[in-house]
């Protein structure tokens, strides 16, 4: 999956549905639109951005909601806390080099840099390395710099972008496009060499529009779902009502023995010896070696009753040899 997490929402903007769909078609699966806020924060702190666009969107596109919250005073409180419930994701822009060591210690998922200016100062590693090891990444715009009219912005974006892989080692660094218009948007894998040009290698390129870009995506849902970024209940296996129980049971009936309630209480079922399943109030079929035991039992009393009848027919054709008082017959008198 290739992941674009900065592109500029404006509430008027006409090439906002051309952008997306040149996206979609470049290959990108999903897009975060990007709301900057400058100065002061406003009371009302709701994201502007509606959750469904008043245009229709690929279906394979999934849209994010972005805040980037230009940082300037650090002595000013910015409830990141709040903002960071209100969007699904959060991004700091600093625009000093005071400013840069505060965003490396603040509760944010990106730190994103105008690379287009040229900064006083160079980026160090000791102060970046704050930020990669809360699982902060740094993020690349290319656009800004591959439109500019002007040659020092293509310039400053070349050195910021050399200076920052070499302070960040390479790791934790994102590139998106932060394009107004479809003309500055670029397909995944020219944005990997792109990458190259700056000096990240190809598969560390292939991480910043994937592996680490959906990291960020992963990690800024669990804080706002999670207990700490750290426990997440999926499901915490609830008995369903029973009101639902019924409305489940009687949508189910004649689908299977499984489904139905009935009076409240689910029907208990029987396993049988072959795997299938009976209701506990029907009779249980015969196995086949009860019926071979039932079988042999006939047999054998079948037998029993024909070895008694035909005793009880020979002893009844045999001649009596005695009385009850034990005399022989007498003979005849005529001898």
């Amino acid at each position: 999956m290739f992941y674009d997490l900065n592109v500029p929402w404006t509430p008027n903007n006409p090439e906002l549905q051309r952008t997306l769909a040149f996206l979609a078609e470049l290959g990108y699966n999903v897009v975060a639109l990007n709301h900057t806020v400058v100065g002061k924060l406003p009371a009302d702190l709701s994201s502007p951005i509606p959750t469904d666009l008043r245009f229709p969107t690929a279906r394979n596109l999934r849209i994010l909601r972005r805040c980037t919250l230009v940082l300037s005073d650090p002595a000013q409180n910015h409830r990141l806390s709040t903002l960071s419930q209100r969007y699904d994701l959060l991004a700091i822009r600093p625009t000093t080099e005071k400013a840069l060591h505060q965003a490396c210690s603040l509760d944010c998922d990106l730190i994103s840099l105008d690379l287009t200016t040229r900064f006083p100062s160079h980026f160090k590693h000791k102060t970046l390395s704050t930020a990669l090891q809360r699982g902060v990444k740094f993020e690349l715009c290319y656009a800004p710099g591959v439109l500019a009219t002007d040659s020092s912005a293509r310039r400053n974006l070349i050195s910021n972008a050399t200076q920052l892989i070499r302070a960040t080692r390479g790791r934790g660094i994102i590139i998106s496009s932060e394009a107004m218009k479809a003309v500055g948007c670029r397909g995944p894998w020219d944005v990997i060499n792109l990458a190259m040009v700056w000096g990240l290698g190809q598969e560390r390129g292939r991480e910043a529009v994937g592996t680490e870009a959906r990291s960020v995506v992963v990690q800024a849902e669990l804080k706002r779902r999670s207990y700490r970024g750290v426990v997440d209940v999926i499901y915490g296996g609830e008995k369903p009502h029973l009101s639902e129980a019924l409305h489940h049971a009687e949508k189910g009936k004649g689908k299977g023995p499984k489904q139905g309630i009935e009076n409240g209480q689910k029907r208990k079922v029987d396993i049988l010896d072959d795997g299938t399943e009976q209701e506990s109030g029907q009779a249980k079929p015969m196995s086949k070696r009860e019926q071979k035991r039932q079988a042999k039992k006939a047999k054998l009393d079948a037998f029993k009753k024909t070895d008694d009848s035909s005793e009880t027919s020979s002893a009844a054709l045999a001649p009596k040899s005695s009385d009850s008082l034990g005399r022989k017959p007498m003979a005849a008198a005529n001898g």
